[in-house]
């Protein structure tokens, strides 16, 4: 089993700001593995489909982005997963908009969601993530500006393309793992 978290913030709002990117690949990979039987559990919007014969767990925190450990955990907990079957997806101000990265583990890069949940998991941190960037805030602009900001005309079909381009990367790690997932779609001309 293996359970995919796609991190945001609930609420119409919210739904096209860069900070819930993780929600939009959720969606999409739902869709694409046919979990659309979402349901309120854990604090959480949660469906699960199975995926070659495997179930998988698609969640959406619906604890706001710096809580989302709240929700995160007691999924994991529930389900006794091992950490290595748990993928966490979410926006990455410190990379371009657009590029993708997998990794297997790592701090929290001060991004406050995954803090959360790194908190709520005692400190442990070797979980695989899904880092979807989104680029640093334009001058001038507060960070919080930035994040709960929709994609301009620009940004949002390098976004959508992204989130097109991870359906195939995240479908690869629940067959063969991260590292394999890894080696197939992280970019390689540059070093994580």
């Amino acid at each position: 089993m293996k359970i995919f978290v796609g991190l945001g913030n609930p609420g119409a709002e919210y739904a096209s700001t860069k900070h819930n990117v993780g929600f939009m690949l959720a969606d999409r990979l739902a869709k694409e593995i046919g979990a659309e039987n979402w349901r309120n559990n854990f604090n959480a919007l949660v469906a699960e489909s199975f995926f070659d014969g495997e179930k998988i767990l698609i969640v959406k925190p619906q604890t706001f982005m710096n809580l989302s450990g709240e929700a995160v955990v007691p999924v994991a907990d529930f389900y006794k997963i091992e950490l290595e079957n748990l993928i966490v997806a979410h926006d990455d101000m410190d990379l371009p908009v657009g590029t993708i990265r997998l990794r297997p583990k790592g701090s929290s890069g001060g991004h406050r969601g995954i803090a959360s949940i790194i908190q709520h998991l005692g400190g442990l941190q070797n979980f695989p993530r899904v880092r979807i960037g989104i680029g640093r805030p334009p001058e001038n602009w507060s960070v919080n500006s930035h994040v709960l900001s929709p994609f301009n005309s620009e940004d949002a079909p390098k976004i959508a393309a992204a989130i097109e381009n991870l359906v195939p990367a995240v479908t690869c790690f629940f067959r063969e793992g991260i590292n394999n997932a890894m080696n197939k779609f992280n970019p390689h001309k540059v070093k994580d």
